[in-house]
């Protein structure tokens, strides 16, 4: 399994309660590009439209920027392909307050490009100067020993 894109601000700003892998709807220049690592999964999350899971706001900018169509969006919302289940689950976690599903990592598996989504809540601000704060003293015991 390959690696593309880890999405290492929602480890930050959210605690992930459960995580669920997906495939997502693409166009062959997408992939092209995501296997080149050109994807960016700052600021996007998932959201459900008629038990259909769509990612919102994820940038896959063009392989080839002079072959593109015309008028293509690179942060165009895709459509993720989650079993009905998993999708029912979801929209009964997320009428929870405080709850968002946010892409965690898009890898390689089997040939074909996956996303995992975790199902967060939001950080409060003092949590996050706690992460900053121990990792800070973990980095200065590293750098004594």
């Amino acid at each position: 399994m390959k690696t593309f894109s880890m999405n290492k601000r929602a480890a930050f700003d959210y605690e992930i309660l459960e995580t669920f892998e997906a495939g997502i709807e693409l166009r062959g220049f997408e992939v092209k590009s995501i296997a080149s690592g050109r994807v960016n999964t700052t600021g996007s999350y998932a959201i459900i439209r008629n038990n259909e899971m769509w990612i919102v706001n994820l940038d896959i900018p063009p392989y080839q920027p002079q072959n593109t169509p015309e008028g293509y969006d690179s942060k165009r919302t895709r459509k993720l392909l989650l079993h009905k289940k998993e999708i029912r689950h979801l929209v009964g976690r997320t009428k929870e307050k405080g709850l968002t599903v946010v892409p965690i990592k898009i890898y390689n598996k089997n040939a074909k490009i996956k996303i995992e989504l975790g199902l967060g809540r939001s950080k409060k601000k003092y949590d996050k100067r706690e992460v900053i704060k121990k990792r800070e003293t973990e980095r200065e015991i590293r750098r004594n020993v």
